[in-house]
């Protein structure tokens, strides 16, 4: 009796594989087990980078928040302190969007934390 391999789900499963790293550059693309190598690098990088992409947003935020606080006389640290004292209850993303595209507002919340 033959062996059976069950050619017809391992070819499926492989030509998935090599679908998903089409965009690579030489055998990484149309090889298997180079294309296999490049895929599951892949899953890492992407599995690191979900993480890493929140620090970068954060630490973005900061930035314009300190560029729009430093216009209006203060320093982040003590805009931050400020408005966690005044129980102002908005996070770090609206308040760069604030800062970035509608200065008058975030010069309003700037006084209001001042005063």
């Amino acid at each position: 009796m033959p062996r059976a391999k069950n050619r017809v789900a391992s070819r499926r499963r492989r030509k998935k594989l090599l679908k998903t790293t089409s965009g690579n550059f030489g055998k990484r693309a149309n090889c298997f087990v180079p294309a296999k190598a490049t895929f599951w690098r892949s899953g890492v990088y992407n599995y690191r980078d979900r993480k890493a992409r929140k620090q970068d947003f954060r630490a973005l935020w900061i930035m314009r928040i300190n560029a729009g606080a430093r216009l209006n006389g203060i320093s982040y640290s003590q805009f931050i302190k400020a408005i966690k004292e005044k129980g102002v209850e908005l996070n770090r993303k609206t308040l760069a969007y604030l800062a970035m595209y509608e200065p008058a507002t975030f010069t309003k919340i700037v006084e209001t934390v001042k005063a």
